[in-house]
């Protein structure tokens, strides 16, 4: 194929696909509104017990201020989670989201490496996931238990932190989407005003 071909034709999907630009931003955000909306909601439906555990060193975060601390992060996570929704301040608002991810992976999941949920192949996990198996099946309903998935054993490394990190990033810098989001229509109708004063 010649290369003025290939380049016609890159130039031609890639206008087809212009329009939709905007989708991968969107799904982004509806990604994670509900992950930021139940983070919030659990922390302040249970405040004090979360201020506790930002602050007390022994079985807890050891944070400094810990009741500004627990008020910043549930706040964020909830306000969040609307803006996101509604596509509004969407490069503002990533920014203290990103903050409060890089503190979580910091203070909560770093010893704990990156993995999410410990590998069944790790012969520690596998047996302790093995003995978890067989107590269930003597003393529980174990089919019952197992029939919404698999039980697994929560490593709570930073994975999940790293990957909302990573996602609040792509939005910093390309916000929240072409047609879908409520900062492309203000920046389209600031933008008009805008020509107009000219």
């Amino acid at each position: 194929m010649p290369l003025s071909t290939f380049c016609q034709l890159k130039s031609n999907i890639e206008n087809r696909l212009e329009p939709l630009n905007g989708l991968p931003l969107l799904l982004i955000r509806l990604y994670l509104v509900p992950v930021f909306w139940m983070a919030g909601t659990n922390k302040l439906a249970a405040f004090q017990d979360t201020v506790e555990w930002f602050g007390n060193p022994d079985w807890g975060l050891g944070l400094p201020m810990p009741t500004l601390m627990a008020a910043l992060a549930t706040g964020t996570e909830l306000a969040g989670a609307v803006l996101l929704a509604l596509g509004l301040a969407t490069r503002l608002i990533s920014v203290p989201l990103m903050i409060t991810m890089i503190v979580a992976a910091v203070t909560v999941h770093w010893e704990n490496g990156w993995a999410a949920i410990a590998s069944s192949t790790d012969p520690e996990v596998a047996a302790r996931l093995d003995r978890a198996r067989e107590i269930l099946q003597t003393y529980g309903n174990y089919e019952w238990l197992t029939e919404k998935g698999s039980f697994v054993i929560l490593n709570n490394g930073i994975e999940f932190a790293a990957t909302y990190f990573i996602m609040l990033l792509v939005l910093f810098f390309h916000g929240g989407g072409r047609y879908v989001s409520t900062d492309y229509w203000l920046g389209s109708w600031l933008r008009s005003r805008c020509e107009r004063q000219k």
